[in-house]
């Protein structure tokens, strides 16, 4: 391995491998530091675990706890560029002292506050971190999202921590990374606390039905579809003519129906005509009907069909492990090349990287406490939550992000009366809560870039900018002259990230798609629910804000890529791609169940009813030990002397029985207290929490310091979701509010684009810049 490529140790987790997985895919050599018996994965699922979560990597084995090995980390560390650190307690004296390494910490609940030490699942940190709250029906049990999300979540940004402290060492020492996989989840939850922080309100779980927009999960005649009334007028004029032309419109061609507050109002009652009319198609059929009308429907896939998916086959995102088809990376990367092929490495097979003497390039300077993208000027054309969450994680350490706006081309979470978050103005574009979150830290241009001489000043924009992001359909920036070979005359270094719903190539590139027809079409959608005929599905923007991230970690790789090479590149990201790279283990064991909150090999797993009205707890028991512990917890030791309740196999089979015990106790007790008396005994435990909880009660967000107040010149002052990422040396954070529609416009147009007063006059007076 050449010595300019990163070296990541990997002392891994269940919240830390994700991370390990895409360094990976980035080209980073990982070296998985194992026990002398193996990583744990590599005897769970018929190794199927270990060959999803660690193909691609170097193996070493060793017992840190041993002088021995203890030397041994020590000397692989001395090589390293990265620690990534998934133990509960840390690499302690093997890692003190390298002023070169960039650590980074992955833990459940992160390295301070009261519940620091507290053991996290992925369920338990789902619930505490307040992604159970918003999936599964309103009058039923919150329902965990399948494949681990939670502990994804954390993976993701964790990769993106690693490439922050890997930049922030190019002008100073390596530094320490707090990640803390529930502000990782809280941070993740689009309007799931927004809608408490700028409406005093707690939305119920939303079933199979969007909370905000008109979207949600329709019954096939062979399945399931994602899909809906769409955002635009057009989307709905062509839904009517298609039931119009199939004679199952019933009265929605009424002239009252074309007033989209009158559809929100009665929405159930649309919903009922449009299945209606849904129920009679076979899902493939009807979603290759709907979008050649440009409507956002997408088939609900399972992971065993997503090698059927024309789409992703074309686009080769697919990876071959020993053989078999495992799900690919979220991008291709670097410049376009696709990871397709990786080998599962034996328990220490590179034994001698041990006493391989590696230089490790040493920063120069002293500390710089400046934000690790401080320096960078990201011109963001992007709209809704993708990519804005993508520009948001870019802003929130350091990187001038310039939004280009306009009153021509609105951005819907500005505008939008459905998606509209605020105690005041709802026709207000400055006061809405949703946007105001996932926009902060920005600056604001109005520019018509419908015009010609609106694009004259992109381009000027263009010149001056090392990023840009935009979320468009597939062909929007090449009718605009704006493709990447455009992009490159203007600037030969611009890193441009697109982040279309398909992907800017392949059969399906100008499919329409939102949130929930990706994760349709990703098998997420599929998985998630209670059994085979009771499917709920992910209905809020997880996928989204998956994208986002990937977008985040794609750009941070790629300016990381510009610094060694002096190349930019163009990160074609395709939302499916994204969220179908967070399909875990899925594809290797041909997943086709949903199996509600359970989990595959540990039993007890669950949620269960509390003292209050919808108060939850979240359990997991990972072994015999933890049962026995549980046992005396609920006051029935003889169930741990119980032979068919000695294995977690037997507990499965008895989960009648189980599930009614602990599913008692925890009716007599609050969720917070219940969870208190497991965690004393070491039993992963948390209450399911909702955006209220979260922002008034959590201790432990509360300790980090999690919400953080900041003043809007038209909102007011209001708490904004925190940095999941904690840097110690180079720390992000909230510096402004979100910008008022064009605020900024005069200032980045003479200051950036380096356009004179005279032509800013005339821009003004031709309407070009509004």
């Amino acid at each position: 391995m050449s010595a300019s490529i990163p070296r990541v140790v990997e002392l891994s987790s269940p919240f830390a491998r994700f991370a390990g997985r895409l360094l990976v895919g980035l080209g980073h050599e990982v070296v998985l530091v194992e026990p002398p018996e193996g990583d744990g994965t590599r005897r769970e699922l018929g190794g199927d675990a270990f060959a999803h979560w660690h193909a691609g990597k170097r193996s070493v084995t060793l017992d840190p706890s041993a002088p021995e090995g203890a030397a041994g980390l020590r000397r692989l560390l001395a090589g390293a560029d990265v620690l990534l650190d998934g133990t509960p307690d840390g690499a302690g004296p093997a890692a003190e002292g390298l002023d070169h390494l960039v650590h980074v910490r992955v833990t459940p609940f992160g390295l301070v506050g009261p519940r620091s030490g507290w053991q996290g699942t992925d369920l338990v940190v789902a619930a505490l971190g307040g992604m159970l709250a918003q999936v599964g029906d309103p009058d039923g049990p919150p329902l965990r999202l399948p494949e681990n999300q939670a502990e994804q979540l954390a993976g993701v940004n964790a990769a993106i921590a690693v490439l922050l402290g890997l930049r922030a060492r190019r002008r100073g020492p390596g530094q320490l990374i707090d990640v803390s996989a529930q502000a990782c989840v809280a941070a993740a939850l689009e309007a799931g606390a927004l809608a408490y922080l700028h409406e005093d309100r707690v939305r119920p779980r939303p079933g199979r039905v969007h909370p905000l927009v008109p979207h949600g999960l329709f019954r096939a005649a062979d399945g399931y579809l994602g899909g809906g009334l769409g955002g635009s007028p057009r989307m709905w004029d062509a839904l009517l003519a298609w039931l119009c032309e199939e004679g199952a419109d019933a009265d929605l061609g009424e002239p009252r129906w074309q007033d989209p507050v009158e559809r929100k109002k009665h929405q159930e009652y649309v919903f009922k005509v449009v299945q209606d009319f849904v129920g009679t198609w076979p899902k493939a059929e009807f979603a290759e009907r709907a979008q050649a009308r440009k409507l956002p429907w997408a088939a609900v896939d399972l992971p065993y069909e997503l090698p059927d998916n024309p789409q992703l086959s074309a686009r080769n995102f697919f990876t071959r492990v020993e053989g078999r088809t495992d799900v690919g990376f979220p991008f291709a990367f670097p410049e376009g090349r696709r990871v397709t092929r990786l080998s599962v490495p034996g328990p220490g097979d590179d034994q001698a990287l041990l006493d391989e003497q590696r230089p490790v390039p040493r920063a120069e300077g002293a500390s710089s406490a400046r934000p690790a993208l401080d320096g960078v000027r990201v011109l963001d054309l992007t709209w809704v939550l993708a990519g804005p969450y993508c520009t948001k994680v870019l802003a929130d350490h350091g990187a001038d992000v310039i939004k280009v706006e306009s009153l021509g081309r609105p951005d819907p979470t500005r505008f939008a009366p459905f998606m509209h978050l605020s105690r005041g103005d709802h026709t207000d574009p400055n006061t809405n809560g949703y946007f105001n979150e996932v926009n902060r830290n920005k600056r604001s241009i109005a520019l018509d870039t419908r015009t010609e001489e609106g694009v004259a000043v992109l381009r000027d924009l263009i010149a001056s900018c090392d990023v840009l992001v935009e979320n468009f359909s597939a062909t929007v920036m090449t009718r605009l002259g704006l493709g990447y070979d455009a992009l490159r005359e203007i600037n030969p270094g611009i890193v441009y990230v697109s982040m279309s719903g398909m992907g800017h190539t392949g059969p399906r590139a100008g499919w329409v798609s939102y949130a929930d027809t990706v994760s349709a079409s990703s098998g997420l959608t599929g998985l998630t629910g209670w059994g085979p005929d009771d499917v709920v599905g992910v209905i809020y923007g997880h996928g989204d804000i998956v994208a986002g991230l990937q977008a985040a970690l794609a750009t941070v790789a790629a300016l990381e890529h510009r610094a060694e090479t002096g190349r930019g590149q163009h990160i074609d990201l395709s939302q499916l791609e994204a969220i179908a790279a967070h399909m875990g283990t899925s594809l290797l064991t041909s997943s086709r169940t949903p199996i509600g909150n359970a989990h595959p090999v540990w039993s007890p797993q669950g949620v269960y009813r509390c003292l209050g009205a919808d108060r939850w707890l979240a359990v997991s028991v990972r072994s015999d030990e933890e049962w026995a512990a549980l046992c005396d917890v609920l006051g029935r030791p003889e169930l741990a002397a119980d032979a068919r309740l000695s294995t977690a196999e037997g507990r499965r089979r008895e989960s009648a029985l189980v599930d009614g015990v602990l599913g008692e106790w925890a009716r007599g007790l609050s969720a917070d207290q219940a969870a208190e008396l497991l965690q004393e005994r070491g039993i992963p435990a948390g209450a399911v929490q909702d955006g209220r909880e979260l922002v008034e009660h959590d201790p432990q967000l509360r300790a980090r310091g999690f919400y953080v107040r900041a003043g809007h010149p038209v909102a007011g002052a209001f708490l904004h979701e925190g940095v999941p990422i904690r840097l110690t040396g180079t720390p992000g954070g909230i510096r402004r509010a979100a910008p008022v529609l064009g605020a900024d416009t005069d200032e980045v147009l003479r200051d950036v684009a380096g356009i004179s007063p005279e032509r800013l006059r005339r821009l003004h007076e031709e309407d070009v810049l509004r």
